[in-house]
């Protein structure tokens, strides 16, 4: 039976709605986690070290992609409350093509300058080479891969985050294969990895153009070229957050690198990168949970249900705080399998990389909150505190810490370092969903 957005949610049906969300970004992630498994076991040590070194440039670009999909869609969720469907249908369209339009722009500045990108970076001589190579083959599937990220948004509003999640799922399991093919069989090496995750991504962003645009049974059909400024600025700054948050990340991450370079050579690189393939699973189920319900946030925004709207934002919270205590639990578990799937076959390294493991892990008791609040105040349309969360959760906390804590306990101050900025994010979080509850009607009412 279809979940509707103006329906009741018990935790039930929250599960069952936001399920697909969840499991769409986590697949999602899985094209750069598959990339780094087969080339860290079956290519070479300075391969993968260039893949991590790169990849976070390569997200600035992608950025742009998860702004249009959670600001774009909170305001066709919010329109689709007010009862104005073909208004909805209108400004995704708009969406949907101004994304194609600059992932084409941003994706041809960047496949220019990729050299002098990877070189201030701190890659050289084969690592230079390798960082180029990988960033210009991903790079020519920017229009694909920005799509992706902004059908993530729009297939929950229009009530099929089944089919978002199936889509994402096809696009997974094409990734896996290709990389086997062209890693394995082919011996392509980098740039075999490298076209099987830009192929896969074709697929999914293909697929997924392909039903917006024939007739179906969503809320939302992919119609003719519209352009309105107003709206797309609004969205612009609702998704503001996310954007800053991607872009602050990749920045932090190219920091982190830069960081570990000075302190464990490439091997510090390279354990930083097995930390993130799996901080991108984790992190990806309390964004997918996030994208999953901001849409009906928006709706019920619109439509001005206060009631269920503080009964969504109370659940959410048990949710993210029992979530966020399992991930914790689970990484302290699992630290040494994890780091062995990636760097069995050097020691040092895998215990260089279990201990960085023991100590990130802390950050996911914390964590969520903060990607939780950034976005419920996105479905909100309230873009000036999402974006205040995202940006001082990322830009500064992370980038003080990381600067400061490594001078007062070398390595493990880096790994260190993201706890610290957590703790701070969260209690950010905690005082702006406190002092905006009364002003949206989601506070606990007491009697």
């Amino acid at each position: 039976m279809t979940i509707k957005l103006s329906d009741h949610f018990t935790y039930k049906k929250l599960f069952r709605f936001t399920l697909p969300s969840v499991a769409m970004m986590v697949f999602i992630s899985v094209y750069g986690i598959v990339d780094g498994f087969f080339v860290s076991n079956f290519v070479g040590k300075t391969q993968f070290s260039a893949l991590n070194l790169i990849y976070p440039a390569l997200m600035l670009v992608w950025a742009i992609g998860f702004m249009l999909g959670t600001g774009g869609s909170a305001l066709v969720g919010k329109t689709l409350g007010q009862g104005r469907p073909d208004k909805a249908n209108k400004l995704f369209s708009m969406f949907v093509y101004a994304t194609v339009v600059l992932a084409i722009l941003l994706g041809a500045v960047v496949f220019v300058f990729i050299t002098p990108i990877a070189r201030a970076l701190g890659a050289e001589g084969e690592m230079l080479t390798h960082c180029v190579v990988y960033a210009r083959i991903l790079l020519l599937a920017t229009p694909a891969q920005l799509l992706q990220f902004l059908f993530q948004s729009f297939f929950v509003t229009s009530e099929k985050p089944t089919l978002g999640f199936v889509i994402t799922v096809v696009a997974g399991v094409a990734n896996i294969v290709l990389d086997a093919l062209f890693v394995l069989v082919f011996k392509w090496g980098l740039a075999g990895s490298a076209i099987a995750t830009a192929a896969s991504q074709y697929v999914g962003a293909v697929v997924s153009v392909i039903y917006f645009a024939s007739p179906n049974t969503s809320l939302l059909r992919l119609g003719k070229p519209y352009f309105n400024f107003g709206s797309f600025a609004k969205a612009c700054v609702n998704g503001v957050s996310e954007f800053l948050s991607n872009v602050s990340m990749s920045i932090v991450a190219m920091l982190y690198n830069w960081q570990l370079l000075k302190y464990a050579g490439e091997d510090g690189v390279i354990a930083y990168g097995v930390l993130m393939y799996v901080c991108m699973i984790f992190l990806s189920c309390f964004i997918g949970y996030s994208v999953g319900t901001a849409p009906v946030i928006s709706y019920n925004y619109g439509a001005q249900n206060k009631a269920e709207l503080q009964s969504i934002y109370q659940k959410s919270l048990v949710i993210v705080f029992v979530s966020s205590v399992a991930m914790f639990v689970f990484s302290e578990l699992c630290a040494l399998p994890l780091s062995k799937i990636f760097v069995n076959y050097d020691q040092e390294l895998l215990q260089m990389t279990t201990r960085a493991f023991r100590i990130f892990a802390f950050n996911f008791i914390f964590t969520g909150l903060p990607i939780y609040a950034s976005s419920f105040f996105t479905a909100l349309n309230n873009g000036v505190v999402s974006a205040l969360i995202s940006f001082l959760r990322v830009a500064l906390f992370q980038v003080v810490a990381v600067l400061v804590l490594p001078l007062l306990w070398q390595l493990d101050g880096i790994w260190i370092s993201i706890v610290v900025a957590e703790v701070l994010a969260f209690m950010l979080a905690a005082v702006f969903l406190l002092a905006y509850k009364n002003r949206y009607g989601y506070g606990i009412k007491r009697k």
